[in-house]
């Protein structure tokens, strides 16, 4: 007959090993009394990477900046009590985000609960509305060793949605904390985890076939946001319409190209030609752009026809302006429609005139930019911003804090190849930016990473820090010191 600690430690190997089928490599251990039979099972593992961090909130972006570029979640461990209160920051904007994010949160057992114990708080549903899903499989049972695999592989396959997002497995552990795992309950053949999950559907030939009809030979705009898996495919599309793309600095892209414009958010400003360049149609590519000039044009453009193109299908429409919604990885989608229209008859690109218009404009205002940051000081942090985007090596990677950086970078830098832009837009906070860009670094197999940071969110995430050295990642944070904004 198995002790209870001996139990509890086959339950965590058991849970660990259907992780890591379902595709978990990193996990985040926050050091703490309760959680250490999972801690303990997490390093026995030898499959998954452990990331200690002593800082609860800083260890949960972290955990986010590595979902982010994996696709699936780095579970982040912390004890019970106000420990598990701290990662709330990092879960809402993995809710927002649609990024996977698993909180691992150990807690007392019931009858520690109301009674005084220390370190022990309510942990039921402590993200509220945050979470995809809540799961608390109560202390472990042998007799319920059967269920162990299926509620792991719940557990991730709610991260992953869709739509993807942030889960809480509360886990109650007694004392003893510390026992033997005996051989675990056996899983699915050729370490296939207990619940797959299906490749996404092609796109539906009806609605290829309705935005092929749409767009031919109209006057259209493509507003490209993050969230685009394939990128190549909106520009494709772009290019065979004869259609400017308005390109987020996250969306991939934002590449030198003719149909790119790269100082929307200049040129909209101007009256004048933001109402020159009305649109028939407008086709929004995954997330909502960074620029609120840009929003405020779409809200404005009521006689076009608006689709947004989303994979979770999600309205994302403050301005009331969408006509409709697909539910479509957009790029994948743009592909299909691309391919649609080069095997229709008859010219189906815009007039000449449109797409020349909005280039000749574009090029104008980088000409008039670059004059100007070599001639007025007080245009520094922007200079930076354009500096940083331009050094960042192929291949690697820029974190850019919300508030004024990453608008910064979408003004005024330069368009470039070989580099992926990410920024917390899910909630649009500045917290958490540093340990975000450590995050995506650890994930990233040794691509160069840069951040680049106020002296606020520095400040908000200094705890970041904290072993960074010793992490082995190539990072650069750059910091704009200008007293807040002030």
């Amino acid at each position: 007959m198995p002790t209870p600690a001996d139990v509890t430690a086959t339950f965590c190997a058991t849970f660990v090993d259907e992780l890591v089928r379902a595709g978990v490599r990193d996990a985040v251990v926050c050091p703490g009394f309760r959680s250490t039979p999972m801690a303990l099972a997490l390093v026995a593992d030898g499959r998954v990477r452990v990331h200690v961090h002593t800082d609860e909130r800083s260890a949960a972006f972290l955990a986010l900046g590595i979902a982010i570029e994996r696709g699936v979640p780095a579970p982040v461990l912390t004890t019970s009590g106000t420990a598990a209160v701290e990662l709330h920051p990092a879960m809402v904007e993995a809710h927002h985000a649609k990024v996977p994010m698993l909180a691992l949160t150990a807690d007392r057992p019931a009858e520690l609960h109301g009674v005084g114990a220390p370190q022990t708080i309510d942990q039921s549903h402590l993200f509220g509305a945050s979470v995809r899903a809540f799961h608390d499989p109560g202390v472990p049972d042998d007799a319920g060793r059967e269920t162990w695999r299926r509620t792991a592989a719940r557990v991730v396959a709610d991260t992953i949605g869709p739509p993807a997002g942030p889960v809480q497995c509360n886990l109650a552990f007694r004392e003893p904390l510390v026992g033997t795992a005996a051989p675990l309950p056996p899983g699915r053949d050729l370490g296939a985890p207990w619940i797959g999950h299906g490749a996404p559907a092609d796109a539906d030939p009806d609605t290829v076939a309705a935005l092929a009809d749409a767009a031919a030979g109209r006057r259209g705009v493509v507003v490209a946001g993050g969230g685009i898996e394939h990128p190549d495919g909106v520009l494709d599309l772009a290019e065979v319409l004869g259609w400017p793309v308005l390109a987020d600095p996250r969306s991939g892209c934002r590449r030198p190209g003719e149909h790119l414009i790269a100082h929307a958010d200049g040129l909209l400003r101007h009256a004048r030609f933001a109402g020159h360049v009305a649109p028939d149609v407008v086709l929004r590519c995954g997330e909502l752009p960074a620029s609120r000039v840009v929003g405020e044009w779409l809200a404005a453009q009521g006689a076009a026809w608006q689709v947004g193109i989303e994979a979770d299908g999600a309205t994302l429409d403050p301005w009331g302006s969408l006509a409709s919604v697909i539910a479509a990885e957009p790029g994948a989608l743009c592909a299909a429609v691309a391919r649609a229209l080069e095997a229709a008859d008859g010219d189906v690109r815009a007039p000449q005139a449109w797409a020349a218009c909005w280039a000749q404009a574009d090029a104008e205002c980088a000409q008039v930019l670059v004059r100007a940051l070599g001639r007025d000081p007080d245009l520094a942090e922007v200079a930076v911003a354009r500096a940083v985007v331009g050094a960042v090596p192929a291949g690697g990677r820029l974190v850019v804090s919300s508030s004024m950086p990453i608008r910064d970078v979408e003004w005024c830098s330069a368009p470039r190849r070989g580099l992926r832009v990410l920024a917390n837009r899910g909630a649009n906070g500045i917290d958490g930016v540093v340990s975000t860009a450590i995050g995506a670094a650890l994930a990233g197999d040794g691509a160069p990473t840069a951040a680049l940071v106020g002296d606020v969110a520095l400040l908000h995430d200094s705890t970041a820090l904290i072993g960074a050295p010793g992490r082995g990642i190539d990072l650069v944070v750059v910091v704009v010191d200008n007293d807040g904004g002030g």
